[in-house]
């Protein structure tokens, strides 16, 4: 890949700040950056090639640190929620249990004979865009707690599962390399806990804020590497070794220093470039031709929202509640990217997966403002946690 093909990927990144920066219509940040790469890529002048090897490799640092950031959203420390995680956990399975039947449903109707890997599609949530919606409306009563307990249940569980659903080798090793990449977070956490305040240690980092010398991003980047690299040995997905150091990391508490770090080496460069990675791969053009790919997109949105506003129901939640649980971001990018690496899904089911999860971020949109939120949508950025800036 040259620098001229660079430059192009990272200016078309570019469309996305400027589309959210609208006054009266501003999308996500992602949207724009999607948009960017089909405008580049496959169903647009196709200036840029989307299997490029040196490309493919920097979309998938972007996509682990997404996944990273995406884990650092995870609602951990909030003593609040310990209450509501049985209520959470209740409609989460309520859900899955709709969404597998869903799953099957929709498997006959399109002709789509992998029904695990829509139930999981179904069944998601996104932390990263419903929850800084719920935080913005700083509500502590139950039905804000509740929905945020089953978003981050939701979003965990749909994280575990997708490297199972979407094996194309022995289950058995799938499930024995995400164990490994779960209890090395486990063990990272308890090194953490255990040399964070010794002398030394404070001491050295105290010396890496007054110098610049970046040890916790330093640190936190070998641990999602190291995770990854035990991801991929094992044929699972970087996707589960990003959210689980990410998941570390908020449960430690992450300091602000660190939050902006990974805005800008993450949300400055590498994010940006997945997803307009992402959107160079999908052809909408094939989509409008197979009538299977328009059905599969109309029931993905359709079925998702019914879903979640029908759990919210059972769980006498309001419906704006079902409808920011049905946000979508993470899980469906990485079924897109991991199925057409392994030819799991075609460019016109891949770009009906994505125009489903744009009906969820518009639904998601819809469950904030009936809910008194009167900002807009953000998507997976680095959160400032209350920690000691160290």
């Amino acid at each position: 890949m040259s620098f001229a093909t660079l430059a192009l990927v990272v200016a078309a990144g570019l469309l996305g700040p400027v589309l959210a920066s609208l006054p009266r219509f501003g999308p996500p940040v992602i949207v724009g950056q999607i948009a960017a790469g089909v405008l580049i890529g496959a169903s647009g002048f196709r200036w840029v090639d989307p299997t490029d090897p040196f490309l493919t490799g920097l979309a998938t640092i972007g996509f682990a640190l997404l996944m990273f950031i995406v884990g650092t959203h995870l609602p951990v420390r909030d003593v609040q929620l310990r209450a509501a995680l049985a209520k959470g956990a209740l409609l989460t399975a309520l859900v899955v249990l709709l969404a597998i039947a869903g799953g099957l449903v929709v498997s006959h109707l399109v002709a789509f004979h992998r029904p695990a890997i829509l139930a999981v599609l179904l069944a998601t949530s996104s932390g990263a865009v419903a929850l800084p919606v719920l935080q913005e409306l700083g509500r502590s009563d139950r039905p804000a707690l509740v929905a945020t307990a089953w978003i981050a249940i939701a979003d965990v569980g749909t994280v575990v599962a997708l490297p199972v659903v979407l094996a194309t080798g022995a289950i058995g090793r799938v499930l024995l390399g995400g164990a490994l990449v779960i209890l090395s977070g486990v063990a990272l956490h308890t090194v953490a806990r255990l040399l964070r305040h010794r002398r030394v240690v404070a001491r050295v980092r105290g010396l890496s804020r007054d110098r610049g010398w970046g040890l916790d991003l330093r640190i936190s980047l070998l641990a999602l590497f190291t995770c990854a690299w035990i991801a991929t040995r094992f044929g699972t997905s970087i996707l589960i070794a990003g959210f689980t150091v990410g998941a570390v990391v908020a449960l430690l508490g992450e300091p602000r220093r660190v939050a902006q770090q990974l805005v800008g080496i993450g949300e400055g460069f590498l994010v940006p470039l997945f997803f307009v990675h992402l959107g160079t791969q999908l052809d909408f053009a094939a989509l409008i031709r197979s009538s299977d790919a328009v059905r599969l997109a109309a029931l993905l949105a359709s079925l998702a929202i019914v879903i979640h506003v029908a759990a919210a129901a059972a769980g006498r939640l309001p419906v704006s509640m079902g409808l920011l649980a049905t946000a979508q971001l993470g899980v469906p990018s990485a079924i897109v990217t991991l199925g057409l690496a392994s030819h799991q899904l075609t460019a016109a089911q891949a770009s009906a997966v994505m125009a489903a999860v744009l009906v969820s971020l518009a639904a998601c949109a819809a469950g904030g403002v009936m809910a008194g939120h009167s900002g807009r949508l953000t998507d997976a950025s680095a959160p400032t946690l209350d920690a000691p800036a160290a």
